[in-house]
């Protein structure tokens, strides 16, 4: 009986080491990074039809921004393309001839949108997302002067260089 005995006990104890399980676990880091990105368009600012000595002509455009969320940035302008171009005063040519006006940063056409340098400003805004866009408006003025009500009839342009600092 003391043979059987032990075998049994034996047979319980092999069974219960088969039933045992353990288990261990551990963590790790998931990581990203979000870089600050910035893009920018923008529309034509056509001016109506300019009739020497009918006054003023004024437009608008908007320059639309789109950068990640709480991202600050700056909108520059540069002063233009155009032979003679000069933030005191953009013009817009037709071959060797041009025409005045210049951009501002409010409807009030006291400031001139530049590059920050005096006395030109900047405009700043802080980014909403990239799928959001900021509106930039940009304000041109066409002035009635004597320089514009002498040029020559024809279509005038010019272009100007956006740039987007973030």
């Amino acid at each position: 009986m003391y043979k059987i005995l032990s075998a049994a006990v034996a047979t319980g104890v092999m069974v219960a080491g088969i039933a045992q399980a353990a288990t261990t676990s551990t963590t790790f880091a998931v990581t990203a990074t979000v870089q600050s990105t910035c893009s920018a368009t923008a529309a034509t600012l056509a001016f109506p039809n300019y009739t020497p000595g009918g006054g003023n002509q004024t437009g608008t455009t908007t320059i639309s921004v789109k950068c990640t969320k709480n991202t600050p940035f700056t909108v520059a302008l540069n002063a233009g393309s155009t032979t003679g171009d000069t933030y005191a005063q953009r013009v817009m040519g037709s071959g060797a001839n041009t025409l005045q006006y210049n951009l501002y940063t409010t409807a009030a056409y006291g400031t001139v949108f530049g590059d920050g340098t005096a006395p030109t400003a900047t405009v700043a805004g802080t980014g909403l997302g990239v799928a959001t866009a900021n509106s930039v408006q940009v304000f041109g003025q066409l002035p009635d002067n004597a320089t514009n009500q002498a040029a020559v009839p024809g279509a005038y342009s010019d272009t100007i260089t956006v740039t987007v600092s973030y």
